[in-house]
């Protein structure tokens, strides 16, 4: 995958590094291509220790010099970058390295949600959740002499992503409670008015059901403003009319247009719309498809579109910036491809892939047992017989108690174990509760 464009390094110590650098990077995206084996822990571990060695070597050479960033800086955060998925991928999900796409992500969600000054609540939530998550990986690591670089770079990054979350919740905290609900409403509006605004096949009936919402909401007000049940002006009461009427205006430019997009921005529009359309997929059937090393070409695609912008928006072939429509349609579509990969990731199993196979199987077991258990059990043992066989399959596989892949064990053992426990237990009781069901119409029990 292209590198985004930076001047290239003038010292010679770290040109010969750029040079090994790119070689690591090439055997990574060579690796996330080869699709006949999965990924194995030892060669993840290898090329880490590697790419770690490289930036020890950086740090040597530049020896606190005011270095201006070049190429050497962007190949290390593509090597990072892979190296985070890969962590994902063999199931390391809860160490350092793993964090490292992950905070990238959400610092270029919140770079976004600052921008548009369009969020919800439960959008700060989820990602003040994943921080938290974050910092306690990155806290309670055992010290290794190999990652302080790693650690601290990320610690950084979690800082500066809560600086961002706190102004952002700040926004939140200011709108007086009863509001609250109306402004999310309106987010809401707004974003799948966004939705229809980029469907394939626009129909102005999706957008006039959201007219007669707002509506619903204009109708609220009082004297212009939203006011308690004395009258009062409610705090915050200004930003949610604001934002009202960004939703009032929008519905008019999205039924204007029609969906029609102008043909010059085609080109970044339907590569925006592809990825976007691919990682909904992804998010579908994640579970079964999904390497989370496939997610960097997505990241290194929206960065490169993300990044080609001058002062926030695009400029066309004459150095003319794009109209305010295609300025907001076109980073809506942005955002909400970071936001496809940030639950991609989060939702991302601490199970390799080797593994996830017999996990799948098993969580697809566990939901089918739940289900007969919160529909009233089974009327006899011998409904459970596939469900038994099965789950015996399954155990028969583990040598010695592990689940081996030719000579290797996989991670995530700890986790498919778990679960292979749950679904016996729930099986057990099912088959328990048909029992005793069975022994108590016997005509002795009559």
């Amino acid at each position: 995958m292209e590198t985004p464009k930076f001047p290239a390094p003038k010292d010679e110590g770290e040109k010969q590094i750029l040079a090994n650098l790119c070689e690591i990077q090439d055997q990574l995206l060579l690796r996330k291509l080869d699709r006949t084996t999965y990924v194995r822990s030892q060669d993840v571990i290898k090329l880490y220790d590697d790419t770690i060695s490289q930036v020890r070597h950086l740090t040597e050479v530049r020896n606190g010099k005011d270095v201006e960033e070049n190429r050497v800086d962007r190949v290390v955060d593509s090597c990072f970058q892979l190296l985070s998925l890969f962590f994902m991928t063999i199931g390391r999900n809860n160490e350092a390295p793993a964090a490292y796409a992950l905070t990238s992500t959400i610092k270029r969600l919140l770079d976004h949600l600052t921008e548009a000054d369009l969020f919800s609540a439960k959008d700060l939530e989820s990602m003040s959740h994943t921080l938290e998550h974050l910092s306690g990986i990155i806290h309670n690591t055992p010290t290794n002499e190999s990652e302080p670089w790693l650690e601290t770079l990320i610690a950084n990054r979690i800082e500066r992503c809560r600086a961002s979350l706190t102004k952002l919740q700040k926004k939140v905290d200011d709108v007086a409670e009863p509001l609250r609900p109306t402004g999310e409403r309106l987010v809401s509006i707004l974003r799948q008015m966004a939705v229809v605004n980029t469907k394939s096949r626009f129909s102005p009936k999706d957008i006039q059901k959201f007219e007669v919402q707002l509506k619903e909401i204009d109708d609220m007000r009082k004297g212009g403003q939203f006011v308690d049940e004395r009258g009062n002006k409610l705090q915050g009461s200004d930003e949610v009319v604001t934002l009202l009427e960004r939703c009032q205006l929008y519905t008019g430019v999205v039924l204007e247009r029609g969906g029609k997009f102008p043909d010059k921005w085609r080109p970044i529009y339907n590569t925006l719309i592809g990825i976007r359309n691919e990682l909904d997929k992804l998010s579908l059937t994640q579970a079964w498809s999904l390497r989370e090393t496939d997610l960097f070409d997505f990241q290194r695609q929206l960065d490169k579109i993300d990044e080609n912008r001058v002062d926030g928006n695009w400029l066309d072939d004459e150095g003319q910036p794009a109209e305010l429509y295609v300025q907001r349609t076109l980073i809506y579509l942005i955002r909400r491809s970071y936001g496809y990969i940030y639950h991609l990731m989060i939702s991302s199993e601490p199970v390799s892939e080797a593994l996830l196979p017999i996990y799948n199987q098993l969580q697809t077991l566990k939901r089918c047992l739940l289900e007969v258990k919160n529909s009233g059990g089974v009327s006899s043992v011998r409904e459970l017989y596939p469900y038994s066989m099965k789950l015996n399959s399954i155990d028969n596989m583990r040598v010695d108690g592990k689940f081996m892949v030719a000579d290797d064990i996989p991670e995530g053992q700890g986790s498919v174990t778990e679960l292979l426990s749950e679904c016996f237990d729930l099986n057990y009781e099912l088959r328990v509760a048909a029992e005793d069901s069975s022994g108590a119409q016997t005509p002795e029990n009559r």
